[in-house]
């Protein structure tokens, strides 16, 4: 048998990044437990267009918990009450019959709204893209023990490197910081041999553009670690501040 729970929705409504925004109330009747909330809200989606009226926008793409694309404030927890999970990967069995939910959209300077709960995120791509390129020459996959790598090192990258860039990070922070992330994309090429070459420059210019587009900085607060969906360590922070003091020393005397 199916379990079905009524819940009252609290949802953030604003129609531009320049318009004011409110909080609106919905009823969502009948919701089943095994619906992911992302499915949740296209049931209340579905109704409004039937009734005539705006529906939600969300950000959402994959609804597997790859993409990083969806992404809002749930009782004021990024992605929702449960550790290690996206939006779209939270179902509605965390929730009780009779549940009042408040939903909003990630809240920094950096992050503008779009309309309701979707955002622009595209300053975490702008930070990506001025860390650039490796030197790695292109052709077929080169023999997997051609230049060895001890096993804790490739561990510790391909932890960095599953941060999916979802902002959680960011909007879980009393100050906005993008460290964490910053930190995850710096630490996955620093520990690796292909990311030497060029990681002072990665690490300044990552930086220099995360300050430039109003990201705060960090004070070691860890809601961005707690937060975080693939539970990216803040051990990438110190590495990234490691690799920025190194990057500042050498460049001033090169």
């Amino acid at each position: 048998m199916i379990k079905t729970i009524n819940l009252t929705l609290k949802i953030w409504r604003q129609e531009t990044s320049g318009a004011k925004g409110q909080l609106e109330t919905y009823h969502a009747s009948n919701i089943s437990t095994d619906m992911s909330f992302l499915e949740m809200i296209d049931t209340i989606n579905e109704q409004l267009t039937l009734d005539g009226k705006d529906p939600i926008a969300f950000d959402h793409d994959c609804r597997e918990g790859i993409c990083g694309m969806c992404g809002a404030v749930v009782n004021g927890r990024p992605h929702g009450p449960e550790k290690g999970t996206t939006l779209c990967q939270l179902h509605m069995r965390h929730f009780s019959d009779g549940d009042t939910v408040v939903v909003e959209p990630w809240r920094s300077r950096a992050f503008p709204v779009i309309k309701d709960l979707a955002v622009d995120r595209s300053a975490m791509d702008q930070i990506i893209q001025a860390g650039g390129y490796i030197s790695v020459n292109t052709g077929g996959a080169p023999e997997a023990n051609t230049i060895p790598i001890p096993q804790d090192t490739a561990e510790m990258a391909m932890d960095a490197a599953a941060c999916i860039g979802c902002g959680a990070c960011v909007a879980s922070c009393p100050n906005a910081s993008a460290m964490l992330f910053t930190g995850a994309k710096i630490s996955h090429l620093a520990l690796l041999p292909q990311g030497k070459p060029e990681a002072a420059r990665r690490a300044l210019a990552m930086v220099s553009k995360m300050d430039g587009l109003g990201f705060g900085n960090c004070t070691n607060e860890r809601e961005c670690e707690a937060e975080c969906p693939k539970e990216i360590s803040i051990t990438n922070i110190a590495r990234l501040n490691r690799e920025f003091i190194k990057a500042g020393f050498f460049s001033s005397i090169m």
